[in-house]
This record gives C-alpha cells, structure tokens and sequence, in this order.
C-alpha cells in the first residue's frame, strides 16, 4: 500500500472544491451576520472532560482521544461545536440577554455517519441563547433556510417534529434509560411489533398513542389528526401549536411532518427540523431547540440552532461558474507591476503567465488580458 494513501473516509479537497467550499462558507457567514450572529472560533482541541460535559454515549464514541504531551492530561478532538458554543456562551460571555452565535470549522468523528460519508466534516452552525419563545425557532429556521438559498439550493424542504409529544406521552412511567431509548428506537424505525412488545406492561391508553403517533407522517393533515387521535395532555397540546406555528411561518417550502423522528431525543427539548432536497441521500441541515445543553456549564438557559456539514452541500448545489480573471504578461517593467497592483487592490484577479505557459490556467475563467497600448497597460478583452 502507498505511504501517501489517507485513512477511510478522509480525502484531499482539491482545487475545484475547496474553491466551491469557500464560496459557500463567505456566504452561509454573511448570512448568519445579516441576522445579528457573532463569529465565534473554538479551539479543535479541547480537555476531554470539558468536551464530553454532557455530551451521550454517541457523542464520546464519536470522539478521537489522545494525551496532551504537556500536561499528561486527556484531550479529545472535537465531534460537534455545538457543546462549546454552549461553554462560551456559559463561561465566556456571560450576557443577561439574547446572544446570537455562528461558527464555521472542521470536526472529526471516529466513524463516519453514513455509508458514504466523510469523517472530517465541516461544520456550519448558528446558535441563539436567552429566548424560550418560539420566535427563536423561527429565526434559526429561517437562517437556515436562508442560508440553503445562499448556498443556491434548489427546492428545499423541511421535515418537522418535537420532541416533548413523546415526552409527555411517556411521562410518569417508570423507564430505565436503555428501555426508553429502545421505544424511541423502534418508533423512529416504524417498528410496530418491537414496539408492542417493549410496551406491553404499560397502560393502554400509552400503547395505543405511541401507536399512533408512529402512523403521523405526511403533510400538515398530521397535525389535524394528531389533535383526534392523542390525548390532551399540555406536552402534546404544546407540541401540535408549536409545530403549526412553525409550519405557517414557512411560505413558499414544501413541510412534512414525522411526529415519530426521535433522532436526538436525548439532546432536543422541543421542535426539531431537518431540511432536505433534491438528490440529497439525507438532511443537508438539522436543528431545532436544545435548552439542556448549558446546564452541564452551569448555565441553563434556553437555546435554539441548527448546523450542517459544508462538504455534504457543496456535492448537492450547482457549481458555481469560475471566477473571471485578467491575464497579464511576466516582465520586469515597473509600469506593469504598477498596472498589475492597482488592479490586485481593486479586487480584480491578475494571473501573471509564466514564460511557455501559456495556456495552464484551471480555475479561473481568463475573459481578459492586460497589454501594452502606447506606452501604457491597458485591459482588453479577449472576447
């Protein structure tokens, strides 16, 4: 085997791509500014007990481990920002009020989470921290959307649900962790004969919901039904007037519901969205609201955002053309090298042509040429 073959599912991102790559992350990062959020930077490595505060048995699997060579301590390297927008948010910033957060870096997983998957995605995200209304959900959904629309993402749609429905259903019973996770398991997989059997000493009148709040997938007919069909309890109530809000405040997108998508049901408090399109083998987005997640930093206050992985969108929106250049010639001539300078600082990409190679320019589009008029360098067009 080659010494320059990378590990399983890690790869170089070549020119074209990471071109593509950075493109998209000016814009999602101008996006999320237009909205008020504050760039934030964590640090890729960080101790491995603050970076695993909280954070389920998922998570730490996730996480590469290794020892700080200077302090003998264990560090971990990072498998989700979220966890430390949250710290900064707790310990760093302290507001009283509203703080709105974005971020853009890599994190890395131990597995990769899908078949085709990278292990080293980068991470996009927006967090807002002080608000428990449902505004908040509105706004990290819009900014995700908006954020789609930057990337030039076409037909986008959303899958809602929440994460008290359940909740409020199951309240009260007496549950062991790895049961209650085996009965969200079985709901989000439409499981009915598992999920018969891990609810067959609970009340009926249980049972029969979680049955049917498996069968409440579709448009927002859902909604109408699931008033009919689940008991009125204030979680579930809660749930349905959340998710109809949500669901009104979207024009222009198609919106599904799945009441029995519990992905995350340990980490989400309330609404959860996932956003897909055309050609996408899963969500480009998932977010929703989480205001658990700064009590472990001594903090609990509410939260609400959303990420996605930029390497995952740009093998689903359009290339992007290539960007127009100026060719010009390489000489030592100080009126060229004045010429080529006031261009540069204009913005203006000048590629100066190395002597016999002429035509070895790939990812930028030479629509012009800088050349010499009457003792003066001028820009012509090569159309």
């Amino acid at each position: 085997m080659s010494a320059w073959v990378l590990p399983d599912h890690i790869a170089d991102v070549l020119p074209s791509e990471a071109r593509h790559i950075e493109e998209l992350r000016r814009d999602l990062l101008d996006t999320a500014r237009c909205f008020g959020y504050e760039l934030v930077l964590p640090p890729l490595l960080e101790h491995l007990s603050s970076l695993l505060s909280g954070a389920g048995e998922a998570h730490d699997l996730q996480t590469f481990k290794l020892v700080d060579q200077l302090s003998g301590r264990m560090l971990g390297l990072r498998a989700d920002t979220t966890p430390q927008a949250a710290r900064i948010d707790a310990h760093l910033l302290n507001r009283t009020g509203v703080t709105r957060l974005c971020y853009c870096g890599p994190v890395v997983h131990t597995r990769p989470a899908a078949p085709h998957a990278t292990r080293e995605p980068l991470q996009f995200g927006a967090e807002i921290y002080g608000h428990a209304g449902h505004e908040a959900d509105m706004e990290v959904l819009t900014l995700a959307l908006d954020c789609l629309r930057a990337a030039r993402l076409a037909n986008p749609s959303v899958d809602l649900a929440d994460a008290r429905l359940v909740r409020a259903l199951l309240h009260g019973l007496p549950l062991s962790a790895a049961r209650r996770g085996a009965v969200y398991g079985a709901m989000a997989a439409k499981d009915s004969a598992e999920l018969l059997s891990l609810s067959q000493d609970m009340p009926k009148d249980v049972r029969q919901s979680l049955l049917e709040v498996m069968q409440l997938y579709g448009d927002a007919k859902v909604l109408v039904e699931a008033e009919k069909v689940l008991p009125a309890l204030p979680g579930v109530r809660d749930a349905l007037q959340n998710l109809k809000q949500l669901a009104d405040h979207l024009e222009g997108v198609n919106v599904s519901f799945d009441l029995a998508d519990l992905r995350g049901y340990a980490y989400y408090t309330g609404a959860r969205f996932a956003i897909y399109a055309p050609g996408a083998s899963d969500a480009l987005a998932r977010g929703g609201r989480y205001d658990e997640v700064g009590a472990v930093f001594g903090r609990n206050r509410p939260a609400a955002g959303f990420s996605l992985d930029l390497k995952a969108l740009v093998g689903t929106v359009v290339p992007r053309p290539l960007q127009a250049a100026i060719r010009a010639p390489w000489r030592q001539d100080a009126g060229l090298s004045s010429a080529i300078a006031s261009l540069r600082s204009r913005g203006e990409i000048v590629i100066c042509v190395l002597p016999g190679h002429e035509s070895e320019v790939d990812e930028f589009l030479c629509d012009r040429e800088l050349i010499e008029v009457a003792d003066q360098w001028v820009v012509q067009s090569l159309n």
